[in-house]
């Protein structure tokens, strides 16, 4: 005769429990017991298996109730003659899990939700079969922000394997370019994040799409009016500089800043910002010029 077993004492709880000390004595265990957690002890998955065998029929009223009659709420193992499903020749239906995994959720996310860890499959989590998923891995990665602008490649090695990223256009300081199943090794492997990081450049600013970038423009064209060039990632682009233009005034060259990241064919906008130079030197004659061209004002 099988030995009855005593889910009171398995969850460490009295026969007069509440519903609520049950549970929370069963989060207690389960935790206590998950397999993850005891990685070096081959008996934690049993112990935990027994745990929820307990916590199945003690947070069931009906079938607590069974048990606490019968001791068990296996048909085969009831007392001769009796008959628990009152009738329907001494079968009874016994659904094979009461557990709500919603409600526990915080358990597994406390085992597995930090940094990637290995998941429980948590449709089934306490059953034979486990999904173990490898931890995923992130690795930062430098890039110019010319590589930014116009995409570019990295290879990984991974062991004994060389991989080849492609970096995106528009890429930042922080965007993720994820390789599946390059992290740690499990049932169902990791990913790598490779997270991006864009070195400053002595030609321009960038914030977000945009792109600014100082142009200088000597006092005479300032004064006057002409031409200069504003340098891109592309071909410079002439500009039109209107006669008094002032140092720090900024022109918009629309759709010449970086890629949108994603999204190819739009682009931000670049900002040329007036940096007026003056001689550091004259001729006496020219200073004599300057002279007589400042009494005019």
């Amino acid at each position: 005769m099988a030995k009855v077993k005593d889910y009171y004492q398995t969850l460490g709880v009295s026969r007069t429990a509440s519903d609520k000390e049950i549970k929370q004595a069963f989060r207690k265990m389960a935790k206590k017991y998950h397999p993850d957690a005891n990685r070096d002890d081959p008996n934690a998955e049993m112990r935990f298996k027994e745990v929820n065998e307990a916590y199945e029929v003690l947070s069931d009223k009906e079938k607590r109730s069974m048990y606490d009659r019968f001791g068990t709420v296996n048909p085969q193992q009831m007392p001769w003659g009796q008959n628990p499903a009152g009738g329907n020749n001494g079968q009874y239906t016994y659904t094979t899990s009461n557990v709500d995994f919603g409600d526990l959720g915080d358990i597994f996310s406390s085992l597995f939700g930090r940094r990637g860890a290995s998941n429980v499959d948590v449709a089934n989590p306490f059953g034979s079969t486990r999904t173990m998923r490898g931890q995923d891995i992130e690795q930062k990665v430098s890039i110019t922000l010319q590589e930014a602008y116009s995409g570019a490649t990295r290879l990984i090695t991974k062991g004994d394997r060389t991989v080849r990223v492609n970096i995106p256009k528009g890429a930042k300081t922080g965007t993720k370019v994820r390789l599946a199943g390059e992290g740690e090794a499990g049932t169902q492997p990791g990913d790598l994040y490779l997270v991006l990081e864009v070195e400053p450049d002595s030609r321009f600013e960038r914030e977000g799409d945009n792109l600014t970038t100082e142009v200088k423009v000597d006092m005479f064209t300032a004064l006057l009016g002409g031409e200069t060039e504003v340098p891109t990632f592309g071909r410079p682009i002439k500009l039109k500089i209107p006669a008094g233009t002032q140092s720090g005034r900024k022109f918009r060259l629309s759709g010449k800043g970086m890629p949108v990241l994603n999204q190819p064919d739009r682009f931000g906008d670049l900002f040329a910002r007036i940096l007026i130079t003056v001689p550091d030197k004259l001729t006496p004659e020219q200073r004599e010029l300057v002279e007589q061209l400042k009494a005019t004002f």
